[in-house]
């Protein structure tokens, strides 16, 4: 779905998501390494629990609310990924 193009001198980091390695291009969003990571759910929707996914990448909707960290509900697409960075999906609460 979420494909980029291939820049084999790209400096990569790796972070943490949901327990599990990823490794990403350093200076990347957040959101956009999940993007490319296949993580396309960030949360549930306090409401109903709909899953909710990156949408603006802007910092306008505030639909890629995340932990990371140890800190609830950061925008994913607003911060930079940086090397050991933990992320959890689904766990930010309102």
């Amino acid at each position: 779905m979420f494909r980029r193009l291939p820049d084999p001198d790209a400096a990569r980091v790796t972070l943490s998501v949901d327990g599990r390695p990823v490794a990403v291009r350093a200076g990347d969003s957040v959101a956009a390494a999940l993007l490319v990571a296949g993580r396309l759910v960030c949360r549930d929707a306090p409401v109903d629990g709909a899953p909710r996914a990156p949408y603006c990448l802007m910092g306008v909707c505030f639909e890629c609310l995340v932990a990371i960290d140890g800190r609830a509900n950061r925008q994913a697409c607003l911060v930079r990924v940086r090397e050991g960075m933990r992320i959890e999906t689904r766990s930010a609460q309102p």
